[in-house]
């Protein structure tokens, strides 16, 4: 997701929060990132060798293979098939239902009219959609997006869990954000994750896990959800850094790997836990390396998935 592409505004700036969310987030995010410590200090340096590296595990969870699913050779196409078992201690999820919004679509660009149409999302109104952003070398984000979703799917199906995906390449076009966020507040979601990939700078390293801030104005409430969400983050951004290695972003959040925002329709309409991640920045060479690894998406998807199964048995 560009910060720099259309419909998309500049993450707020960076302001020191107190209160409640403070409080909620201090016990979780030394455990979150206790993960990367580790990595960093026996000299992981999450480059792009990382697809094929080992990384310290910081839980008492069994580690996960690294090898790309079935049919994959690690060319990053989509795929249905996985070879690695959820790291995730066995337990079914039977009665829960996961949400995953796979960012853009493939084919948005062919509908600029249709996605640059205005929709309410509380705060103000923005574009329906955007076409996401890519590489240098033309791999597109909703190409990333969808076959990381399709990844976590399998993962999440073994475990139980009923899965359902905003889109499936399965319409011309978006959906808006809007709807995204009826989508998984009709299923009654225990958990929606939305996959991105960032546009930022080159030099602009690492992934972030985007919550939902406090938000009550026009159709938007997300004050119930902002607890439960900052949870479900927290535990995302902690199994990501220990399955894949990665670090949390350079250059948004602090270190912390997570950013709270008020200005994603997706998020502020949402009347269920929800977060967005930004897996890697596409614009730099080294990121852009690992995502668009087939045997990395299945490490992004894989510790995504983690903390969404961490957070449903918490």
């Amino acid at each position: 997701m560009s910060y720099t592409g259309p419909g998309f505004e500049p993450p707020q700036p960076r302001r020191s929060r107190r209160g409640p969310l403070t409080v909620a987030l201090a016990a979780l995010v030394p455990g979150a990132l206790l993960g990367w410590a580790v990595y960093a200090a026996v000299g992981g340096s999450g480059d792009d060798e990382a697809a094929g590296t080992p990384t310290a595990s910081a839980s008492a969870s069994p580690r996960t293979s690294s090898a790309a699913p079935s049919g994959s050779a690690g060319d990053g196409k989509p795929t249905g098939s996985s070879t690695a078992e959820p790291s995730a201690a066995a337990g079914t999820l039977e009665g829960k239902v996961v949400v995953i919004d796979p960012g853009h679509n493939p084919t948005n660009f062919e509908h600029t009219a249709e996605i640059n149409r205005q929709v309410d999302i509380g705060t103000n109104r923005k574009e329906c959609d955007t076409t996401g952003t890519s590489t240098n070398d033309g791999d597109a984000e909703a190409e990333f997006t969808l076959d990381v979703a399709h990844r976590m799917r399998t993962l999440l199906e073994k475990q139980g869990a009923t899965v359902k995906l905003t889109q499936d390449e399965d319409r011309p076009f978006g959906p808006c954000v809007d709807e995204r966020a009826r989508i998984g507040n009709k299923a009654g979601a225990d958990a929606v994750v939305s996959i991105h990939a960032d546009g930022s700078g080159t030099g602009n390293r690492g992934f972030h896990v985007i919550l939902p801030g406090a938000v009550d104005a026009g159709g938007a409430d997300t004050r119930a959800i902002v607890g439960p969400s900052a949870d479900l983050g927290a535990r995302i951004a902690g199994d990501f850094v220990r399955v894949t290695g990665s670090a949390p972003s350079n250059y948004i959040g602090g270190g912390t790997g997570l950013v709270t925002r008020k200005d994603l329709g997706g998020l502020n309409l949402s009347t269920v836990p929800k977060v967005f991640i930004e897996c890697g920045n596409m614009r730099d060479s080294k990121d852009a390396a690992l995502l668009t690894s087939g045997a990395w998406r299945q490490k992004a998807a894989q510790g995504i998935s983690d903390g969404i199964v961490s957070f449903l048995r918490g």
